[in-house]
């Protein structure tokens, strides 16, 4: 089993502002507590943002590691500065090439 698999609560996110999707990146690195942190903003760059309509999706590997990355956003972001679209706890890491 690839370690991406492991990160399976995953949480999608909007965003039109560009710096609060570089705050998220960096919240979900600071909020993600075991194995590569890196896992967890995969695939949320400037240009998956854009390919996405401004929607990126993050990947935990704990339901709590995903609350927290929440509860943390909304704490220290303006509020209506993004909005969850979707949370899933079946929705594994996709490996960046």
């Amino acid at each position: 089993m690839s370690q991406h698999a492991e990160y399976h609560y995953s949480i999608t996110i909007k965003t039109d502002d560009e710096a609060v999707l570089h705050c998220l990146r960096a919240l979900s690195q600071y909020t993600e507590e075991s194995g590569k942190k890196m896992i967890s903003w995969g695939g949320t760059g400037r240009q998956d943002w854009e390919r996405g309509n401004h929607r990126v999706k993050f990947h935990f590997s704990a339901q709590e590691y995903r609350t927290k990355f929440e509860r943390e956003a909304l704490r220290v972001l303006l509020p209506g500065s993004w909005q969850k679209i979707d949370e899933r706890d079946d929705d594994p890491a996709i490996p960046q090439s």
